[in-house]
């Protein structure tokens, strides 16, 4: 793999072309192409043999509802932007304006340094630097590599300051077949539990089982059409399979192919699904699923529940892959 410092190239795989969303790097292989966008470290667009496997954005565009991009060091939401760890009482700035929480971190608005390129993968790498509300340094590495088995994606970040920092990860893809919306599509979530929101704030409430909870809707254990149902929820229970589980998303007929996102759930052990209910983005309106495999669930910065903390020094990998399913794999 080449190194670089994120200068502009030329054409061709690996090239960087500056646009809105940053430096623009093309990979490809075993069948897959995949478009990275520098800014926030984001899987532009995923496709196999010309199918394409997840929404995306206009290179000059600002990317909308976090499509593509990594979220740490927390994912989801923190209930109006306040916690308190190790005695101290922090408050980041809102960035959910509209339900008056922080969402989705401090990395998916700067701009990664791309540090290794080859025609089939290419890293990223960032500092968040200790600020008001995250008073830790911390450096995170993305690394983007495709194969026969599909986009590989990981996030590695390490804690660079002198005192513990409290984390979670994510990523933010949108999941997507070539036709249709996700009211015809079929969905398998292997998750047994799901917990209720508010409305308002879209903050968790409490845990129960899918199979009971609002007379099954959320029940997806199976695949089965979503529906009209609108789906913005984290779960857990979730099902493993010699150490990885995977969620599934297929066409209405039961021959159809589809498209999957696959993780490790002692590692992540959360996932929210997102119908991607956003009508001020038409283009991208109920036309994708959003899976975020997630370390822990929302607000866990205030709950604790499956909160990593990093000591200084101390580094942690996440890992996802997203393949195609079907007759066109």
């Amino acid at each position: 793999m080449n190194r670089t410092a994120g200068t502009n190239g030329g054409a061709g795989a690996g090239a960087h072309a500056r646009a809105g969303s940053g430096r623009q790097i093309r990979i490809s292989g075993g069948g897959y192409t995949a478009e990275i966008a520098s800014v926030g470290a984001t899987l532009r667009s995923l496709s196999h043999r010309d199918r394409p496997l997840t929404a995306t954005f206009g290179a000059d565009e600002v990317r909308p509802a976090a499509l593509g991009t990594g979220l740490l060091p927390w994912p989801n939401r923190i209930a109006g932007g306040a916690y308190e760890f190790a005695g101290r009482s922090e408050q980041l700035p809102i960035t959910e304006p509209e339900r008056g929480n922080a969402i989705h971190g401090l990395a998916s608005w700067l701009d990664w340094d791309v540090v290794g390129v080859a025609a089939d993968r290419v890293e990223l790498a960032t500092r968040i630097a200790a600020q008001p509300g995250y008073p830790h340094s911390l450096e995170a590495m993305a690394r983007f590599r495709l194969g026969a088995g599909g986009l590989r994606w990981s996030i590695t970040t390490t804690n660079v300051g002198s005192a513990p920092a409290p984390y979670g990860v994510a990523t933010h893809p949108y999941l997507r077949l070539p036709t249709g919306r996700a009211d015809q599509w079929r969905l398998r979530v292997p998750a047994h539990e799901v917990l209720d929101v508010d409305e308002d704030t879209k903050l968790p409430r409490r845990l129960h089982p899918v199979a009971e909870f609002a007379d099954g809707v959320f029940d997806f254990t199976s695949a089965r059409p979503i529906g009209p149902q609108r789906i913005d929820h984290a779960m857990t229970g979730i099902e493993a399979e010699g150490g990885t589980t995977g969620v599934e998303l297929f066409g209405p007929d039961a021959a159809d192919s589809g498209v999957s996102l696959s993780w490790d759930p002692e590692a992540l052990p959360w996932v929210q699904i997102f119908t991607a209910d956003v009508p001020d983005h038409p283009e991208l309106d109920r036309r994708a699923v959003a899976v975020e495999a997630m370390t822990c669930p929302p607000d866990a910065f205030n709950s604790g529940t499956d909160l990593l903390v990093l000591d200084p020094g101390e580094t942690h990998e996440a890992t996802w892959t997203i393949a195609a399913i079907g007759e066109a794999s």
